[in-house]
């Protein structure tokens, strides 16, 4: 399955949610830079790991890229 990446965003931390259940795990909320106002956060789960396999979380600030990526079967052609 062949996998091409369409295009990144730049975005940022804007608040690291703690979870009030304890089984739960903390979230990131992050803002994508030049999205639509209704849809530029996201939240994800703050658990992510580093190039050698060592889990790692983000704080808050910090600059991301967001990246979107599909399937090349399922992409259509632009319209010019």
């Amino acid at each position: 399955m062949t996998r091409s990446s369409v295009t990144k965003k730049p975005g940022s931390v804007r608040k690291v949610i703690k979870s009030i259940v304890p089984s739960e795990p903390e979230k990131a909320e992050i803002e994508v830079h030049g999205a639509d106002d209704l849809y530029k956060e996201l939240r994800i789960e703050n658990k992510l790991e580093d190039e050698k396999g060592k889990k790692v979380k983000l704080k808050k600030g910090v600059e991301v890229d967001v990246a979107i990526e599909a399937d090349v079967k399922d992409m259509l052609p632009a319209e010019e």
